[in-house]
């Protein structure tokens, strides 16, 4: 007999939201808590995000609460929609009031700055006792198109592979499919650097370079993003799945990518400051970038191009000087 799960998602932002929306058409009821007192009230009284997912209507199962002890009493599921600088007090905040049992989900693409933590590694932090059933779940999930039910599919990775199977039954759809896999490392990886490399991809396209340009920061992308996975102790062809190669090419194409839109901006001579301040929602790109490159000196892996980007978003360089200093680089074979 399958078990019976409740679960709750905590972060209200467009994709804690979505994810809601779609649970509730699986568990009937899904506790979905908002930090701001705006937006909790929005969702119970107009069944609308407007400030983070406007036009889609909440469904009847999503129960909205700004109380976090409400929120996640007595579930056995608890997701962390949360933008990843703010994961680790969200956490600590939650430990107390979580249920023995329960799994305990990322969703965020993120690290965390100055550690250098993945999610599952800062929520583990947050609450050891529940570290054994931590897991990460990353893929090429817009949040608006999981809300109105188009089908997408994302990978959930724990350490203990039967939870990420417990969570893949859990968490799956109707049309949302989960696969399941034990790397959690791999999933993380490539869920938080393919924000780099979709800046990367929106300032080329800023810049009017084409296609060519933009498949080219795609395929070196994901060479830079497997070598430092791989070096952390990633599984190769975990970047090759949905977490890597899928993420990868929806963040870096799609209209819907806050972190391309943020790379385009820049690409057409915005000021970052300027592109950052008037965004609502968050752009992990931003912020993963600095540890893209701490990471990089720290275990020798050449990572070019997210070398530059983060010196055109933290150290003021010249778009077009980036560029110049990428093609001027010693040529070298392909897969090295």
């Amino acid at each position: 007999m399958e078990r019976k799960e409740s679960v709750a998602v905590v972060g209200a932002g467009s994709w804690g939201t979505a994810f809601a929306a779609m649970l509730s058409g699986r568990h009937g009821t899904v506790t979905l808590w908002a930090h701001e007192t705006e937006v909790c009230a929005d969702l119970r009284d107009r069944r609308e995000n407007r400030a983070f997912l406007p036009g889609i209507v909440l469904p009847e199962g999503v129960r909205p609460t700004n109380d976090l002890a409400e929120a996640v009493s007595g579930k056995t599921v608890v997701v962390f929609a949360v933008p990843s600088q703010y994961l680790r007090v969200v956490a600590a905040r939650t430990t107390a009031h979580l249920s023995p049992e329960a799994c305990l989900v990322s969703l965020a693409k993120g690290m965390e700055n100055g550690t250098r933590k993945r999610m599952t590694e800062v929520l583990s932090e947050a609450s050891p006792e529940h570290a054994p059933r931590v897991a990460a779940l990353s893929g090429p999930t817009f949040a608006r198109e999981v809300a109105e039910g188009m089908p997408t599919g994302a990978t959930v990775a724990a350490r203990d592979l039967s939870v990420a199977r417990r969570l893949q039954r859990a968490l799956s759809g109707s049309r949302f499919r989960l696969y399941a896999d034990d790397d959690v490392t791999g999933v993380e990886i490539g869920g938080a650097l393919k924000n780099v490399m979709a800046i990367a991809a929106g300032m080329a396209d800023g810049l009017g370079f084409g296609h060519n340009a933009r498949a080219l920061l795609i395929s070196r992308g994901l060479a830079e993003i497997s070598r430092l996975g791989v070096r952390l102790g990633a599984q190769p062809q975990t970047f090759a799945g949905l977490a890597g190669m899928g993420d990868l090419v929806l963040t870096c194409t799609g209209d819907l990518s806050r972190n391309r839109t943020v790379g385009t901006r820049v690409g057409r001579g915005e000021r970052i400051g300027d592109v950052l301040s008037g965004m609502t929602m968050v752009a992990e790109g931003v912020r993963t970038a600095v540890s893209a490159v701490e990471l990089s000196r720290r275990t020798g892996v050449p990572m070019p191009i997210s070398e530059q980007v983060h010196g055109i978003l933290h150290e003021g360089k010249d778009v077009r000087e980036a560029v110049s200093e990428l093609f001027s680089r010693t040529l070298k074979r392909e897969k090295e």
